[in-house]
């Protein structure tokens, strides 16, 4: 096995992702924000009031990024934490990775 192999989040299938506990709270979640995405999809649809429209939007906004917060934090719980455990490059890898999303979440 190599040292990749022992760290969660990477491309083995032997290992659960740190979310895998949060699953279906998330798919829930997921769920809402796809139904008011929908519901955007439709007062636009009906030509309803712009305010109103931008509104939903920023709540679609905010609960994805809920979603994407959490997940990082499930990250950092358990691949992160695993790959501190074993140093060296696995660490020096899945802190790039925390780092580069976390880049991506300020730009957005």
């Amino acid at each position: 096995m190599t040292t990749s192999d022992q760290v969660c989040c990477g491309s083995s299938d032997e290992h659960q992702h740190g979310y895998i506990d949060e699953k279906k709270r998330y798919l829930a979640r997921l769920k809402r924000i796809e139904g008011q995405t929908r519901g955007i999809h439709r007062m636009i649809d009906e030509e309803q009031y712009c305010i109103d429209i931008l509104t939903q939007i920023s709540a679609v906004n905010s609960a994805l990024k809920n979603v994407a917060f959490g997940l990082l934090e499930d990250h950092m719980k358990h691949c992160v934490r695993d790959a501190a455990e074993l140093g060296g490059e696995e660490l020096d890898a899945k802190l790039k990775e925390v780092s580069e999303a976390i880049a991506r979440f300020s730009k957005a």
